[in-house]
């Protein structure tokens, strides 16, 4: 981890600088589910997640949650979100909020840990694989449901 970032817990007032980091990826188009579903996920309490702070600011976040057992795991855990502000990707603030999750997942006994990424997210592909990611037994399944 650089010794310039600092980690720390996610809690609901980190909310608007997550969202200006989202806002920032997005180009300014960001919908109030996002923000809904951000807030939902850290009002709950079997969710984990941290922020990444450099120069006083908050420049990544992480979210993730415990889950199972289901779709035949036991217990697994889940990465929701990873962002990095635009202005610091590349600085090791992903990778340094990748490890504290493992870290908080191996001290709850999780061995398995899984996202769901976009197949055209070419960037974030070649994140997780750099952190240890690989193809999983899973496979996505979607359905439309016409209105």
């Amino acid at each position: 981890m650089a010794d310039d970032i600092e980690i720390k817990e996610i809690d609901l007032t980190y909310a608007p600088e997550i969202t200006e980091i989202h806002r920032a990826i997005m180009k300014g188009n960001i919908t109030d589910s996002w923000m809904q579903s951000i807030e939902l996920h850290l009002r709950k309490q079997d969710v984990v997640g941290y922020v990444a702070i450099k120069d006083g600011r908050v420049t990544g976040f992480i979210i993730g949650e415990i889950k199972g057992p289901s779709f035949g795991l036991e217990k697994s855990g889940w990465i929701i979100a990873l962002e990095s502000h635009p202005n610091h990707m590349g600085g090791g603030i992903g990778k340094a909020l990748v490890e504290s999750i493992f870290k908080y997942f191996k001290q709850k006994g999780v061995r398995e840990i899984y996202t769901a990424l976009r197949w055209d997210a070419v960037d974030m592909v070649s994140f997780f694989i750099s952190v240890g990611f690989d193809r999983s037994e899973f496979i996505n399944l979607g359905k439309h449901l016409d209105d």
